[in-house]
């Protein structure tokens, strides 16, 4: 009679594990070999995406400009503020345009527009020669550090029509530049000149060279 009874409650034991492994399955989607096939977490839908990527940009599918455009306004601060009725580039503009500037001197294929922006206060004819004036002292500046003029593709006002705040009132946040990624120098991305080789350097070589202080002297006694 015992045995009998051991056997029932096992096999009760058995279709109630059953039947919560099912209902687990059902709700919760773990990854087991009972919820996928075997190795379907390995791939997560990213995988060879690199290549695509790289063959969308080699047959003109991918525009490389916008990705470019994105990384310089995630690694740079792209927007620098005026005073009312001001052009002139204060402390803290200079310095946001020593940032754009180390930024742009790693990318000797790629081209820039300033764009000129004023707060409402005033006429429409006089903020867009304002937002001009803003703009040329951006290019002016950065021209001072190093950058060619030609690479600072155009020179743009928008004046007052795009602010970032919508007051009619004075605001500093609507009187700025933007500088934004514009396109490649000749055919780039391709960058088949002399200055490839350099753009090789740099991606490929410079940024993988372990920083160190100590001296040439002191790294060649260090190797011997």
């Amino acid at each position: 009679m015992k045995s009998v009874m051991a056997k029932k409650m096992r096999t009760l034991g058995a279709g109630a594990g059953l039947v919560a492994l099912m209902g687990c399955a059902a709700t919760d989607p773990v990854y087991t070999q009972f919820y996928q096939e075997s190795g379907a977490i390995v791939d997560t839908g990213t995988f060879g995406n690199a290549t695509l990527n790289n063959r969308l940009i080699q047959t003109g599918e991918k525009d490389y400009t916008i990705d470019l455009a994105r990384r310089f306004a995630a690694e740079v601060p792209s927007t620098v503020t005026f005073a009312f009725n001001s052009a002139q580039l204060d402390a803290n503009a200079q310095a946001t345009l020593r940032h754009q500037a180390d930024w742009i001197r790693q990318f000797p294929e790629v081209r820039f527009k300033v764009f000129g922006h004023t707060d409402k206060v005033g006429s429409a004819a006089y903020n867009r020669r304002l937002g001009k004036r803003r703009a040329i002292a951006v290019v002016a500046y950065l021209t001072s550090l190093g950058i060619s003029r030609s690479r600072l593709q155009a020179v743009v006002s928008f004046g007052e029509t795009q602010p970032l705040i919508l007051t009619d009132n004075r605001e500093r946040r609507n009187r700025r530049t933007v500088t934004e990624v514009s396109g490649f120098v000749g055919r780039n991305p391709t960058v088949l000149d002399g200055k490839y080789a350099a753009i090789v350097n740099r991606e490929y070589v410079a940024s993988a060279t372990y920083r160190t202080t100590l001296s040439q002297t002191e790294l060649g006694q260090a190797t011997q």
